[in-house]
């Protein structure tokens, strides 16, 4: 009697199976939506990850042309050894490279004796910084301090010391300045993107106000 009692389901009407069903649903419903969600969301980060990725390891900027440095003479320890007194490279844009804002580049210089780094100051308000930028190939509708597709930017950097003519209101502040046979590396930091780096050897031979190109 009690078994047949425990086992009788006539009371369970058509309308409580859908409550049941319903209720299912839409449990399965919102753990559906969280999972989705979640996955969308793993998605975009991944996504801005990579791209983030992307345009921190490509450079937006390549040598174009050669590298030339104006012969001086050194000032420290021996005024009559034969210096480098600028270098002169010229940069453009990268094919798919995004513009390069030089107002916000920084430019380092590393010699046997020098570890020198410097923003572009005139920009800045401060006159007279250690490098300039000229466009020699600029487009028409763009901003003079970004280099842009097919455009070309002369860069001057100033290696002279206090004592020199001419020498800027905010020099580099070498110890010495480069002598023949030394090499030295000129990295651009661009405000986003690899680093270009130059590295090249002084010529054998320098004679005051010669330019030479080298390699």
């Amino acid at each position: 009697m009690w078994n047949r009692l425990i086992k009788d389901e006539k009371g369970f009407t058509g309308l409580e199976a859908a409550i049941v069903l319903v209720a299912f649903v839409v449990v399965a419903a919102v753990f559906s939506y969280v999972m989705l969600g979640a996955g969308f969301y793993t998605t975009q980060k991944s996504q801005e990850v990579v791209h983030t990725g992307v345009a921190q390891a490509s450079s937006s900027l390549a040598p174009s042309g050669d590298v030339i440095v104006l012969g001086g003479t050194d000032l420290t320890p021996d005024p009559d050894v034969p210096g480098i007194d600028a270098i002169t490279f010229y940069i453009t844009n990268t094919a798919g490279g995004t513009a390069v804002d030089l107002d916000k580049t920084i430019i380092t210089y590393t010699d046997i004796d020098d570890f020198k780094t410097q923003a572009h100051l005139e920009t800045a308000g401060v006159e007279d910084g250690a490098w300039t930028y000229e466009g020699i190939i600029e487009s028409s509708s763009g901003a003079t301090n970004l280099v842009e597709k097919g455009e070309k930017y002369k860069i001057e950097l100033s290696l002279l010391q206090v004592g020199d003519a001419d020498v800027p209101a905010n020099p580099l502040g070498l110890a010495t300045k480069p002598v023949v046979n030394e090499k030295v590396k000129i990295e651009v930091k661009p405000p986003e993107g690899a680093v270009l780096i130059l590295e090249r050897t002084m010529p054998p031979s320098i004679t005051a106000g010669q330019y030479y190109t080298v390699y």
